[in-house]
């Protein structure tokens, strides 16, 4: 026959483009070539794709073989190719008809002996086949349940070239995989705030960062729960929806770190500090999504923030106001979502005790300022709430009843409230008030007068920046929220403020 085409997919950063796999056979000295920009392991899908099929014993044909990948000027990355391949050298030699592969997407890596092993980026795959108005795909068994939270797609799970030659063929038949989530979901060992001994203040907090999706920095010497109540956050955040779901296992499959799971959790990122720039951004020579990304959705917990490089800080300030990075290499430009709750913690000095009641501080004014400077003011000014955490009494320690459960659970009612009120604010379930732009914050939230002159007079005299301004007027509208107050008035803008304070102790 002619020239064979077989649809696949190549994942472009959080996107993807279809690609046609197409298949040339001539007299000539038994060779294969493959052009159309592919990488060293599209090169290498040769020698696979030619074990693969003998392996199935299906035939290899003895011809001069040409494989494009086209469009052949967008470059191509991934052995997923290897299934498509296959199968446009059965279809050019005659052992597929076109129409058996045609309204279909093939993709997968081949083992020699022919079996499928599972790839990156399979709801990519589905989700650009899907936008291309292709109704099914063949993927690798162990890609097809996350395949499976694309709707509207027939997912085909693949054990073998063989047997999909068979299905193909119409000798037997491969069942669509159904989509089975779960129950035995839940999250293990999450720290509440019933575990944390004392510490209202910064529970408090947590409570209004969490409800408002506000960024957060907690401040104190050592041992005083910060980390602790970090992870306390966690459980306070609600499930995923289905199109989180989505998006969270999309961009954990580009990254590799799952293949047939479904992430049902919030992310919660913990990178530490001597992690490069590209662990925590992204990029690469295969350029895959960073910690900020893998936050997607969930939150970034950065502990001891100072000692994180400050190329890497600064890294920070651009997904935090856009939700979005942007990675720039020299065979073209990657988008990834980064929509995270940044929570990070600090000493106020290197010792860690300067202001400390009980233990004094044993650092000099120029490694103080030095250590605090850091953190350059722009990183700042975008947190939210900064909270200085104090030591709690010893004698306090042991009072603690171990069967109070009384915080979390009212904990968890305001912030029911609290989000059920942003939803009818805003029509939708994926918005928070941190998320309001400058315009929206005048339209969204009328302030009093009372409370506009009090904030008139404290921006003042802080010297605060417009930026901050707003942030201020936002996490009010999260603290009316959670009081269940309609409007913003002088009491929630006060309390705001009490989080703007520098950081010392």
């Amino acid at each position: 026959m002619g020239v064979a085409h077989v649809f696949s997919v190549a994942p472009i950063g959080f996107d993807g483009a279809i690609v046609d796999v197409e298949s040339d056979a001539k007299r000539g000295l038994p060779t294969i070539q493959i052009v159309g920009m592919g990488n060293k392991s599209i090169d290498e899908a040769k020698e696979r794709v030619r074990s693969a099929i003998n392996n199935s014993l299906l035939e290899f044909p003895a011809k001069k073989i040409t494989i494009n990948l086209a469009p052949a000027d967008l470059p191509k990355d991934g052995v997923h190719f290897d299934l498509p391949i296959a199968i446009s050298i059965l279809v050019v030699s005659g052992q597929l008809q076109q129409k058996e592969v045609n309204g279909a997407v093939f993709a997968g890596e081949l083992a020699l002996d022919g079996t499928l092993r599972p790839i990156r980026g399979s709801i990519n795959i589905a989700e650009t086949a899907k936008q291309a108005g292709i109704c099914r795909i063949y993927l690798p068994e162990k890609n097809a349940t996350q395949a499976s939270l694309i709707e509207g797609i027939e997912i085909m799970p693949v054990a073998s070239l063989k047997q999909l030659y068979l299905h193909l063929k119409h000798e037997s038949r491969i069942q669509p995989h159904t989509l089975q989530i779960s129950s035995n979901s839940a999250r293990k060992t999450i720290t509440t705030l019933d575990d944390i001994h004392g510490q209202e203040q910064a529970k408090r907090a947590l409570l209004i960062a969490t409800a408002g999706r506000h960024n957060i920095l907690l401040n104190g010497p050592p041992g005083t729960g910060k980390t602790m109540l970090a992870r306390a956050l966690l459980g306070l955040l609600p499930p995923l929806t289905s199109a989180e779901q989505v998006a969270a296992t999309k961009i954990h499959s580009l990254a590799g770190e799952v293949n047939d799971e479904i992430v049902s959790h919030r992310p919660f990122r913990t990178p530490h500090h001597t992690a490069s720039h590209i662990a925590l951004t992204g990029g690469g020579n295969k350029p895959k999504p960073g910690e900020i990304s893998l936050a997607h959705l969930g939150v970034l917990f950065l502990d001891e923030l100072p000692e994180y490089p400050r190329t890497s800080l600064e890294a920070l300030r651009q997904p935090l106001e856009d939700k979005t990075i942007s990675i720039s290499r020299a065979n073209g430009r990657l988008t990834f979502p980064a929509d995270f709750m940044l929570v990070a913690t600090m000493n106020p000095c290197p010792c860690g005790y300067y202001g400390d009641q009980t233990k004094e501080c044993s650092c000099s004014t120029p490694q103080i300022l030095n250590y605090q400077k850091k953190l350059s003011g722009p990183l700042l000014d975008r947190i939210d709430l900064v909270v200085n955490v104090s030591r709690v009494p010893n004698e306090t320690l042991l009072a603690h009843a171990p069967t109070d459960t009384t915080q979390h659970a009212h904990a968890m009612k305001q912030l029911t409230a609290a989000t059920s009120r942003q939803l009818q604010r805003f029509n939708d379930s994926t918005r928070y008030n941190s998320s309001l732009s400058s315009s929206n914050v005048t339209k969204m939230i009328p302030l009093s007068s009372e409370a506009k002159q009090l904030l008139t007079i404290a921006a003042d005299k802080l010297a605060l920046s417009a930026r901050s301004y707003f942030k201020i007027i936002k996490v009010a509208r999260t603290i009316a929220d959670l009081d269940n107050d309609q409007d913003v008035n002088v009491k929630h803008i006060s309390e705001a403020l009490q989080y703007r304070a520098p950081i010392t102790n």
